[in-house]
């Protein structure tokens, strides 16, 4: 970590000084020849060779190459000065693979939207010619760099947001989701002259955001239909009746809590809810996204977002919801950021087929990345996040002939080997068996 922490110190001063004509290592693009059989731009030549270790794949074990997903210009300055900056890691992941021939893919996923992984592989694009692949939107990067939070997202379902605006928004809500993790809480909330929660049976509480409820959500979300007035002041007032109760009893993330409001305007006399339930501690942070080109109602939903410690944007078309919807990640990394409190972060066991094309079963270790420079500090920058794949068979072993492993995550996810045989249940308890080598959830109920 040190001998890291020094080299990206390093060479981010040097970084923000660079002329922005620096040419990298393009996943996508290396080896490829245009028609006068020289090499495109980014796509310079990159020895790769065959390697047992890594699944037979095609990789370079002497450097990392960069990954830019489709919706990030692969030549923006932030991203040729980041790609500059992260250049020290190179010596770092290849002395970490000669010291521990055991370890796998090592990377760092920058904040800007590149990612740099280790071993460099070619990475080939979908059957459509797109990248989706976006290292921000990964669980590993997600847990790194915010702590679990409790979000209730408000929806605006009124007449004015018919058409265009009601697709921005429902891809908005679902962009958002594919941020959340099994650690964070979460429920929607529409309005227009009522308020309704998209999933009646989630009425006024948070669920966990796991994989079966975000999907669960996002088909809700595609239902919804626009007519009516936008009434925001009822709908602030339940949510943050609900962040509050939920809170007090001990449940949801106890950590962050954040208001997600997505609307194309805001009428009404809004201050007064939050001189009621959010002034003078702030202790819910609000987001606003201000949908469309229309700019009359910008200032009153800036407002919302500035006086409640969030992040105001706005988002015109779909090409601008990716970008946008991550700056509130952020946001809620500043205090930790500000505090350095970099915990290191284990994810569950999980199959990644999108670099490692492979079934294995594996689990990513992961750490935040800050800004030390002076003049930057008391800002809270996130850098991004630096992590390592660890398979489970490495894990295994470690322990010996005579070792017997199991998972115990602290969502109550188990995973175990098939000869693990559970104790005989009584009537009064209800028990649900762990599917070989799958994860399964543990559930246990009383009568009483």
């Amino acid at each position: 970590r040190s001998t890291f922490s020094r080299c990206f110190h390093y060479r981010s001063v040097v970084a923000a000084q660079m002329c922005t004509f620096f040419d990298y290592y393009n996943s996508v693009k290396i080896n490829e020849k245009n028609e006068n059989g020289t090499f495109v731009e980014l796509g310079q030549k990159f020895v790769l060779e065959p390697n047992k270790h890594f699944n037979n794949l095609l990789v370079n074990t002497s450097l990392s190459n960069i990954q830019v997903p489709t919706n990030v210009y692969n030549k923006d300055p932030d991203i040729l000065n980041g790609v500059y900056m992260s250049e020290a890691l190179n010596p770092v992941f290849v002395n970490n693979f000669r010291r521990d021939p055991t370890l796998t893919w090592q990377f760092f996923g920058s904040s800007t939207g590149f990612f740099r992984l280790y071993p460099g592989i070619k990475w080939a694009p979908d059957e459509n010619g797109v990248i989706s692949y976006d290292c921000r939107n990964r669980n590993w990067y997600i847990q790194a760099a915010t702590s679990p939070k409790d979000i209730v997202i408000l929806m605006d379902v009124s007449g004015s947001m018919k058409g265009l605006r009601m697709t921005i928004a429902k891809h908005t809500i679902t962009t958002i989701l594919d941020t959340l993790g099994e650690n964070d809480f979460v429920n929607i909330i529409a309005y227009n002259d009522y308020v309704h929660y998209v999933e009646p049976c989630f009425k006024g509480i948070l669920v966990q955001a796991d994989l079966d409820n975000r999907e669960h959500f996002k088909l809700l979300v595609e239902n919804l239909h626009a007519k009516g007035v936008g009434r925001v002041k009822n709908a602030l007032k339940e949510a943050f009746r609900v962040l509050y109760e939920f809170n007090q009893t001990g449940q949801g993330s106890l950590c962050n809590q954040a208001i997600m409001l997505i609307t194309d305007g805001a009428l009404e006399d809004y201050e007064e809810v939050f001189e009621e339930y959010n002034w003078p501690d702030r202790k819910v942070r609000v987001f606003t996204y201000l949908i469309g080109r229309e700019v009359t109602f910008a200032e009153n939903v800036k407002w919302i977002a500035c006086n409640n410690k969030g992040y105001y944007t706005q988002i015109s078309t779909l090409a601008d919801v990716q970008e946008n919807v991550m700056e509130y990640l952020h946001v809620l990394s500043r205090p930790m950021v500000i505090n350095h409190d970099h915990d290191i972060i284990w994810t569950e066991a999980y199959m990644d087929t999108a670099v490692t094309q492979s079934l294995l079963l594996m689990t990513t270790v992961a750490m935040p990345v800050f800004s030390k420079k002076n003049e930057t500090r008391s800002e809270g920058i996130l850098l991004g996040v630096v992590g390592s794949d660890v398979p489970l068979r490495e894990l295994m072993k470690l322990l010996g002939v005579h070792g017997y492993a199991f998972i115990n995550t602290n969502n109550g996810y188990i995973l175990s080997h098939p000869d693990l045989r559970p104790l005989v249940i009584t009537n009064s308890e209800s028990f649900q068996l762990c599917h070989p080598l799958k994860m399964k959830l543990f559930i246990f109920g009383c009568d009483n």
